[in-house]
């Protein structure tokens, strides 16, 4: 673990002059803890709508457990990542972010439930039409494309989420949590989230390949506590690095130790 927090923290520091937290929002019971940006903006979701995705399997009965279903890679498949060549099941789909997994359990689903479940979360502004003049929506609204949901959206998503106030099955919370621990942090406090990296959607509703976005959404739970953040970045030039492993990294440099020490308190 402390392995782990040192190359995320060095990763930061090397990156420090360019990833540029845009908004970063804690809080506990409805109460803001730390604040900082422009949070009420929204921005396509990206992979952290893989928590969105998950539930509605889950509940669904598409999803069984951390291990099933397992989906063969085909030839055809979103290909972006060498980890994504392989077979996937629930744990590696979350590990790896791998979109075609995601969009296979979509498509499953059926554009009407797929946007039912979105209304019904009241997630960001709800609009799953996707790519203008495509027809994509079931397999890429939330790819920096129409679905759109602000960071102080994300925490209070993930609240109602945990609070048991989707209309959703405990089991699809519970299953979805954890393929979301990360790990174990200080003081008997665990560690939960996912990254998402993606591009700005322009004025035109397309999607800037030169202006990378990047989230680190999640929360810090000990007992019956819990601190849910949304960490958001973006840069005005492409990146080589994930700006999701980025905002991350600025999670794990500035945010985490502030949040252990208040939950201390």
């Amino acid at each position: 673990m402390k392995k782990k927090i040192l190359f995320l923290i060095l990763l930061c520091l090397s990156l420090s002059t360019y990833a540029q937290s845009q908004c970063f929002i804690a809080t506990e019971n409805n109460h803001v803890l730390q604040k900082e940006g422009d949070c009420v903006t929204r921005h396509a979701p990206c992979s952290t709508f893989k928590i969105a995705i998950s539930l509605m399997g889950y509940n669904e009965g598409i999803l069984i457990d951390t291990t099933h279903p397992v989906y063969p890679f085909k030839k055809g498949y979103a290909e972006y990542l060498p980890s994504w060549k392989q077979d996937q099941n629930p744990t590696t789909w979350i590990k790896n972010s791998c979109v075609w997994y995601s969009q296979l359990i979509t498509q499953q689903m059926g554009m009407p439930t797929f946007q039912k479940y979105v209304t019904n979360f009241d997630y960001g502004n709800e609009d799953v039409s996707g790519d203008k003049g495509k027809n994509n929506g079931l397999t890429h609204a939330w790819l920096s494309s129409s679905l759109a949901i602000s960071p102080q959206e994300q925490v209070v998503f993930l609240k109602k989420m945990l609070d048991g106030k989707l209309p959703i099955s405990n089991k699809s919370v519970q299953m979805t949590k954890q393929l979301l621990f990360i790990e174990n942090i200080a003081d008997g406090w665990k560690l939960y989230g996912k990254t998402g990296s993606g591009h700005i959607v322009n004025e035109a509703d397309l999607s800037d390949e030169s202006k990378p976005i990047g989230w680190f959404v999640g929360w810090l739970e000990s007992g019956d506590r819990r601190i849910f953040f949304a960490e958001y970045i973006q840069e005005d030039k492409p990146s080589t690095v994930s700006l999701g492993q980025k905002a991350k990294a600025l999670f794990y440099a500035n945010k985490l130790a502030k949040l252990v020490g208040m939950c201390a308190l």
